[in-house]
């Protein structure tokens, strides 16, 4: 007979599924909470994801990042799903045709950018690289334990900064330590779900 043996950690998890109470963010709104529930820390790869993330952190610069959710539908189908080589190739007529489409964040700025960075990931292809392998090259070791307010939750780190001094280095624009920080959140780098959230009961 298997004597059942509760571990320290089991019971710290219990204890903090029992308190959780509430969402780090994105309470009130329906697509907001899909979005942390579901895909905030979640770990995302493939290049079409990645550079999507990318693409969307640069557009959320200055703005709300429920805005940029709304508008992901219109981002996608425009940007042709975010893939590389589709988005490469855009023409200036192309930014031209995006300026013009309410439905998205008409930055000509972002827009290239984004293009841009489309160009970046091909670039690495050609040097026998991959966007997913370089992106995940500078995730940090996990965190011992959870933080627990959204003030201990960090700006940057020096990972976002190395891994957004790489990617300038291969020709990425309007990606700071900052939003590369963001990125690494969004796509699961790194778990800022604070102790008390909802979502480390599920995970």
């Amino acid at each position: 007979m298997t004597q059942d043996v509760t571990t320290a950690a089991e019971l710290a998890a219990s204890a903090t599924a029992s308190t959780a109470t509430t969402r780090c963010f994105g309470d009130g709104d329906p697509l907001y909470e899909q979005y942390h529930d579901t895909e905030w820390g979640v770990p995302v790869h493939g290049e079409a994801e990645l550079l999507e993330r990318i693409a969307l952190e640069g557009f959320q610069s200055g703005l709300s990042w429920l805005t940029v959710l709304r508008k992901r539908p219109a981002f996608r189908e425009v940007f042709c799903g975010f893939e590389p080589e589709r988005v490469a190739a855009f023409t200036p007529d192309d930014v031209e045709q995006l300026l013009g489409d309410a439905r998205i964040i008409r930055n000509r700025a972002k827009i290239e950018a984004t293009i841009s960075n489309a160009r970046a990931v091909v670039g690495l292809y050609e040097s026998g690289r991959t966007l997913d392998e370089l992106f995940w090259s500078f995730a940090p070791e996990p965190r011992a334990e959870r933080l627990a307010s959204g003030a201990d939750v960090p700006a940057w780190t020096p990972e976002s900064k190395a891994l957004a001094k790489a990617l300038k280095a291969e020709g990425f624009r309007f990606f700071g330590p900052t939003t590369a920080y963001a990125a690494m959140q969004a796509c699961g780098l790194v778990d800022d779900h604070l102790a008390t959230c909802l979502a480390v009961a599920s995970r």
